[in-house]
């Protein structure tokens, strides 16, 4: 059971969603070969808050018609930089398709999952050679053959781009619900096949985004629906065979920022209705059987204190910061949901971050000096604490897919920066590792000729900041070397293995992840020191870091590049208003990086969601002073950068396409250097770039070619 105790953790950041997808005509850009970057119009326009009086001339390139994407002032010159990053980059084209090939050999084209039985099946996917997308696959546990039950090729076939958003069978494992979305705006259609005739049911329901949760013995179908606002306030329950305008509405969330989720507990008899923001939380359950009973509330939302429940016999487990920053678990008869005893105090050094219910034991996860922690525990004795070990210096460890109640092993997914992704059975009785599938890497990998080393670098007002850096062990001291964040929503960006980054690693750079204030790599507190009022830490560190690392002899200035997505390209926008010197190229994706504006803009549907993580401008001078003061859009000045490559998606719901063409016409207009900036921007893509393996593929070979043409790598 996946429980998520902060619903934009995963987020990153989130906004409204466009209602259409692009054509193919607005993908096209100029035949005439452009010989000067585009030069965006600056349009007056102003406004007053708090006092403060803010011009922002580049307001226009907001589309006043959103979610409708149809100006052609501003698709003019979305297009206009689109041509002027292909013919930038054409002369590159050979870098770009010798990375491509590289990183493409290095993935097994037939590559398939490890199965998973759940009941009567086991369940797996596939790769064919050349595939963009996978089959879904079953099998009879009693023998038979394999069923493929989706095939996402072929639903994909007329379509630029596909996402599938949830894969659910029912329990009896007759029907499969999914969804599907085509434009890359997140509204997912759900649809429903009757997997023993192989045809579809009739019904269709649309603008979805949610788990699918199967109930009252398969004929119901639980799902959140997308209001017009891209936000899921409503979940609702469809009756199988009847139309979804006729769906029953369980659950309505009615307060400002808040939205819900549908979950199930581990043995499936009771459905999980979430609803949250970034700082708190509530949980209703409703049995499994009769999602048209009433609701049993566990606790009223209380600001700031978080929870996440699961459910055994007649006993509530819940995870809460309640107590202490770092959670602790504890338990509460059904009959009195509210009441929570202490069963694993919170505590100062451990960070309990997850936990997971089966029939004859429990699972805890969490963090130990910043590394994953999986530990199996005992219903009868508290005391009774088995850590599984893991060797490496810096790791990602957790539970893979566990669907069953009853096992005697659980599925473990590990991997480390020279680990290729590890799928495990631990037999728990033995208490061993079984090792079922190391990532097969066709072109060939030696861990051996790699140095992994997880140091620590001191922040400008004392704090350690731990750094994963990877490089080959005949790698000249003072080289090239990437650096890499995240640095929000408390997310922990994980040490784990990556095909990409050998094409720069090979070719003597060094790779570094910064686990920054802002995520939890260090604990709750970790995360809170760089939000809010703090945020600054978050943008502090990183460029602490970069210049440790020069101190170190890992570097020099000049010669790190530096890359974040989303909030990561809020990062990224902020250290080189602070430190441009310090880097020799940088790759911001999907950059938000007009955040005053957009958290002032309350018409954007989950901003107010967001004040929590940010703060609220609307209502505090304080909160728009200091979003003000880092904004990386509003902080641009008259200097030089260093050169850059930005990207956007036309249909993005996360990090409005506006916020990255804004920040790039700003910056053509101030900077004082000669330093190329590009700007692409996906015409029929949203938050996560193309979709199929392939496609996205090609788009990180494209970065790394912009990175080592910048840094005098390659040509």
């Amino acid at each position: 059971m996946n429980l998520t105790i902060r619903l934009a953790a995963a987020m990153l950041f989130a906004t409204g969603a466009p209602a259409i997808a692009q054509t193919d005509e607005m993908t096209s850009v100029s035949e005439t070969t452009p010989s000067a970057p585009p030069v965006a119009e600056q349009r007056p326009y102003s406004y007053t808050r708090h006092g403060i009086t803010i011009s922002d001339p580049w307001h226009w390139l907001k589309d006043q018609s959103y979610p409708v994407i149809d100006d052609e002032d501003v698709l003019d010159y979305v297009r206009e930089e689109n041509a002027w990053f292909e013919a930038q980059m054409a002369p590159h084209q050979p870098l770009v398709d010798e990375l491509f090939a590289e990183m493409r050999a290095r993935i097994k084209e037939d590559d398939s999952t490890v199965p998973v039985k759940d009941g009567d099946y086991t369940y797996w996917s596939e790769f064919e050679p050349g595939a963009e997308y996978r089959k879904y696959y079953r099998k009879p546990v009693a023998g038979g053959e394999a069923q493929l039950y989706l095939d996402v090729p072929a639903l994909a076939e007329g379509h630029d781009y596909i996402s599938i958003s949830d894969i659910s069978v029912s329990e009896n494992g007759r029907y499969l619900a999914y969804g599907v979305d085509t434009s890359g705006a997140e509204r997912y259609t759900v649809r429903i096949v009757d997997l023993e005739t192989g045809e579809y049911l009739p019904d269709e329901i649309i603008e979805t985004n949610s788990s699918l949760i199967w109930a009252a013995d398969d004929s119901m179908l639980v799902y959140g629906h997308v209001n017009e606002n891209w936000r899921v306030e409503s979940i609702r329950v469809h009756r199988i065979g009847t139309d979804a305008s006729d769906d029953v509405e369980l659950y309505h969330e009615d307060q400002l920022g808040f939205t819900a989720s549908p979950d199930l507990s581990a043995n499936r008899e009771w459905l999980i209705i979430g609803a949250g923001d970034n700082e708190t939380s509530e949980v209703r359950l409703l049995p499994a059987s009769n999602p048209l009973a009433e609701p049993i509330l566990v606790r009223p939302r209380q600001t700031g204190v978080e929870y996440a429940v699961d459910v055994k016999d007649e006993t509530i487990f819940v995870l809460t910061n309640d107590e202490h920053v770092n959670f602790r678990l504890a338990t509460a008869p059904l009959s009195d949901p509210g009441s929570w005893t202490t069963l694993i105090a919170g505590s100062d050094d451990f960070y309990l971050t997850d936990f997971s219910l089966f029939r004859d034991f429990y699972v805890t996860e969490g963090r130990l000096r910043g590394l994953d922690q999986i530990q199996l525990r005992s219903y009868d004795d508290p005391s009774r604490v088995e850590t599984i070990d893991f060797p490496e210096p810096s790791y990602a460890a957790g539970l893979g897919s566990n669907p069953e109640w009853a096992v005697d092993t659980l599925r473990i997914g590990y991997e480390s920066p020279i680990t290729p992704d590890t799928v495990y059975d631990y037999h728990i009785a033995q208490q061993q590792l079984e090792t079922l599938k190391v990532l097969e890497i066709p072109s060939g990998f030696d861990p051996s000729l790699y140095t992994v080393e997880r140091i620590e670098v001191e922040a400008r007002d004392g704090a350690m900041v731990p750094v994963t850096l990877l490089y080959r062990k005949d790698r000249e001291m003072g080289g090239p070397l990437h650096l890499y964040a995240y640095g929000a929503y408390g997310f922990a960006y994980p040490p784990g293995f990556s095909t990409i980054r050998f094409s720069m690693v090979d070719r003597g750079m060094a790779y570094a992840i910064a686990h920054i204030r802002g995520g939890d790599d260090l604990g709750r507190e970790w995360y809170l020191q760089g939000k809010l009022q703090q945020r600054t830490n978050t943008f502090n560190d990183f460029v602490d870091v970069g210049r440790g690392l020069v101190e170190l002899g890992h570097t020099s200035e000049g010669k790190i590049s530096a890359a974040g997505r989303s909030a990561g390209g809020e990062l990224m926008g902020a250290v080189v208003n602070q430190a441009p010197e310090l880097f020799g190229a940088i790759v911001a994706g999907v950059p938000f990086v007009d955040v005053l504006n957009t958290m002032l803009d309350e018409s954007l549907p989950l901003t107010p969601g967001e004040w929590p993580e940010w703060g609220n401008p609307v209502t505090s001078k304080e909160d728009f002073s200091f979003i003000l003061s880092y904004s990386p859009y509003d902080q641009v000045i008259a200097q030089d950068y260093p050169p850059m490559l930005v990207t956007a998606g036309l249909n993005d719901p996360r990090v409005t396409y506006w916020e990255p063409a804004k920040w790039v016409a700003k910056l053509r207009t101030y900077k004082t250097d000669d330093n190329i900036l590009l700007l692409k921007t996906n015409m029929g893509a949203g938050h996560g770039g193309r979709s199929g393996r392939f496609a996205g593929l090609y788009e990180d070979a494209e970065e790394a070619a912009f990175i080592l043409w910048q840094l005098g790598i390659a040509e």
